[in-house]
């Protein structure tokens, strides 16, 4: 279905919210840019998480299979539709919702001026942790002590029925209830 609401060659351009591929997010966003010469905003979110190897670094999209886009919808829909990585411009019927320049802006201010918003894994004393690499990994256990310089965490672990104070480097330590949300204060 293409948009008919054609307004001319005076069209402004708006933002509208794209589906794309699934984890292909990044990739439909660089077409985009290069294909058909749209500015698009795809915010992202990096954290550590737990996996079997250990912390590792990922980097995923805020809004899993979507990005904005700003284009003038009538005049490039079809190329904007085509571009590689893009399912569909996001529509109900045969109406296509436009995004408030501020809802973007205040997306871009939330991230801090970047695409990509590192999450903070900040461990602090009394956090509970969760061990992601070494013998104990998968264990929780409770940070008692920040030893900055040489970049360790003294932690409180439960291990065979009886609590026992361990040293960790803070790299094998990941924070279990912040490394798969973003909490996003409403405006």
């Amino acid at each position: 279905m293409i948009p008919t609401q054609d307004t001319g060659e005076g069209e402004a351009a708006r933002w509208f919210c794209l589906q794309a591929q699934a984890k292909r997010e990044h990739m439909a966003a660089a077409n985009l840019r290069r294909d058909a010469g749209v500015e698009v905003y795809l915010p992202r979110i990096r954290y550590r998480r737990s996996t079997r190897r250990g912390p590792a670094w990922i980097t995923e999209a805020l809004f899993p299979g979507y990005l904005f886009a700003h284009f003038r919808l009538a005049a490039q829909f079809r190329r904007v539709q085509a571009a590689r990585g893009v399912r569909n411009v996001v529509h109900f019927g045969n109406r296509w919702p436009a995004i408030p320049d501020e809802a973007i802006t205040y997306l871009r201010t939330l991230a801090g001026g970047d695409d990509i918003k590192v999450l903070s894994q900040e461990i602090n004393q009394g956090d509970t942790v969760e061990i992601a690499g070494g013998v104990f990994h998968g264990f929780s256990a409770l940070v008692t002590r920040a030893i900055p310089g040489r970049q360790r965490v003294s932690i409180l672990l439960d291990f065979l029925g009886r609590q026992t104070a361990v040293e960790v480097h803070r790299n094998q330590l990941v924070l279990p209830g912040r490394n798969t949300a973003l909490r996003c204060p409403r405006p």
